[in-house]
């Protein structure tokens, strides 16, 4: 048999910060390819690209974890067991049968337990196991250690939530997942602009990541941000970034940032 292909890239840094991006992924095995709709095949879904518009990560010495697969493969911040992290509220799935817009993922028969279990050993679970070692890893050697989950989703999904979405939308867990000092480290130049709408715990509270991994009294503190793509690209296919709404953002995001990697190395 062949060997599958990688689910993930690794840049390893020094810092106490980690960035994880598990939804930019565009690969699809060959297999899983044949079976989706068209409108599956073109990716909307799909977090465009973040590793471009966080393109300061380096220059902050950041561990950063990117995603390779599709979501469509499987859902990287969904929890293993399936379970809604949004109780009541429209949701996609571990392993999707439809898209943001409600439309078929799958021409035929949607992927049954069996092949769903295999796509978690296969593709989440490396993925995870990555990302905790780098977590622990790094907290061998600084007392505290920050989790930044980096997401984008289109600014007006009526699946999911009424209107616009704002601009940014950070997540914490209602705080459970770092600690209060650090949010409010991350928010302060967000609160001094005038630029971009935001929001705190709004209908993005953080995915499976940040609840998971965002131990406060274990040293990891997490915050995801969701951004509207509206402010960094096109929303239609070909979903092309869009360089100058991408230099007026990306100040704004490297302060956010940079905030919570000087947050992480004072503890």
């Amino acid at each position: 048999m062949s060997p599958l292909p990688a689910t993930y890239s690794l840049r390893r840094g020094n810092s106490p910060l980690i960035v994880s991006m598990p939804h930019v992924g565009t690969d699809i095995p060959e297999a899983i390819a044949a079976r989706l709709t068209p409108v599956a095949r073109t990716l909307a879904d799909t977090d465009w690209h973040l590793p471009r518009v966080y393109d300061f990560l380096e220059s902050l010495d950041a561990t950063v974890l990117v995603a390779t697969q599709s979501r469509l493969v499987v859902d990287l911040n969904r929890p293993p067991d399936g379970s809604s992290l949004y109780p009541g509220q429209s949701v996609t799935g571990l392993v999707p049968v439809d898209t943001f817009h409600d439309e078929p993922v799958y021409a035929g028969q949607a992927p049954d337990a069996h092949e769903i279990a295999a796509r978690c050993r296969d593709w989440w679970q490396p993925y995870h196991d990555a990302l905790a070692g780098e977590i622990e890893r790094l907290r061998a050697v600084h007392p505290r250690v920050a989790l930044w989950d980096a997401h984008s989703i289109a600014s007006e999904l009526p699946r999911f939530f009424d209107g616009r979405l704002p601009d940014l939308n950070f997540g914490t867990a209602n705080g459970a997942a770092c600690d209060a000092g650090l949010i409010e480290a991350i928010i302060a130049p967000v609160r001094a602009q005038s630029d971009y709408t935001w929001v705190l715990d709004g209908r993005y509270k953080g995915g499976y990541i940040t609840r998971r991994y965002g131990q406060p009294d274990q040293g990891v503190h997490a915050v995801q941000l969701e951004m509207a793509q509206v402010i960094y690209m096109d929303e239609s296919a070909p979903f092309s970034l869009r360089p100058e709404r991408c230099e007026r953002l990306r100040p704004l995001l490297r302060a956010c940032v940079a905030a919570m990697h000087a947050w992480a190395a004072t503890g």
